[in-house]
């Protein structure tokens, strides 16, 4: 039988059809693991705060000491500590977590060509390869979300937490940028751009508020839930993130 250059190119291409769908089936076993174990290790760490941080923040960096002595205040107050996992911002508050004698929780991503290492100051480490699943656990299991200086990583992380917030997709819960100077720029594009284009909202800018030092971060939160009641707590936890 003689084969058209036709008949090959359909070959080919079936052949890579039949193995992309190995490759998806595959997949979908690898998300469902990493959501089996991320619920199972995250199960017993509520109450907890979430931080979100960059990883190129050096331990001489004020946003550093910023990070561990605001992690040690929510972790005496009884707030499990969640952060990316890694070095930087994500090192200070796990490492502020072991201070104040709560779980410190890392959840790191495993990303190509890079081999970033778990910090040293974790009582729980999850790896996740999917971004999406590692999302849902930092919104899912947290009471609120603190946001130290950071990059396109970060931004995404915020940026994802107040859309959820805004479309009411996930409890409202405290968003506290940490470090007026280096937010100013986001909160006046907000009010300058976005609003003035009516693209958002009055209200979404009461999504978060910028604060700066450690004891008012955490005075924030605690202000939050001294009005809408502690009660919340509990209750934050019964509803899954719509992620």
């Amino acid at each position: 039988m003689t084969l058209s250059g036709e008949d090959l190119r359909n070959m080919v291409m079936h052949g890579a059809a039949v193995k992309d769908l190995q490759h998806e089936s595959w997949k979908i076993f690898q998300v469902m693991a990493e959501f089996v174990e991320g619920f199972d290790k995250m199960s017993n760490v509520h109450p907890a705060v979430s931080f979100f941080g960059s990883a190129r923040i050096r331990r001489s960096n004020p946003h550093y000491r910023l990070a561990r002595k605001t992690a040690k205040l929510f972790s005496e107050a009884g707030f499990s500590i969640i952060s990316g996992g890694g070095p930087g911002i994500m090192e200070a508050v796990n490492r502020g977590a072991q201070e104040g004698g709560s779980p410190s929780v890392g959840l790191n991503i495993k990303l190509p060509g890079r081999d970033e290492e778990a910090n040293d100051y974790l009582d729980v480490s999850i790896d996740f390869h999917n971004f999406f699943v590692r999302k849902l656990m930092f919104v899912q299991y947290a009471s609120a979300y603190v946001v130290m200086p950071g990059g396109l990583g970060t931004l995404d992380e915020v940026i994802e937490c107040l859309t959820l917030m805004q479309t009411d997709k996930a409890h409202r819960i405290p968003v506290i940028l940490a470090g007026r100077g280096f937010w100013a720029g986001l909160v006046d594009w907000l009010q300058d751009t976005l609003l003035e284009h009516g693209t958002i909202s009055e209200s979404d800018l009461h999504l978060f508020q910028v604060l700066d030092r450690p004891e008012e971060i955490r005075d924030a939160v605690f202000d939050f839930y001294e009005t809408s009641g502690f009660g919340r707590l509990a209750e934050r936890y019964k509803i899954p993130i719509q992620l």
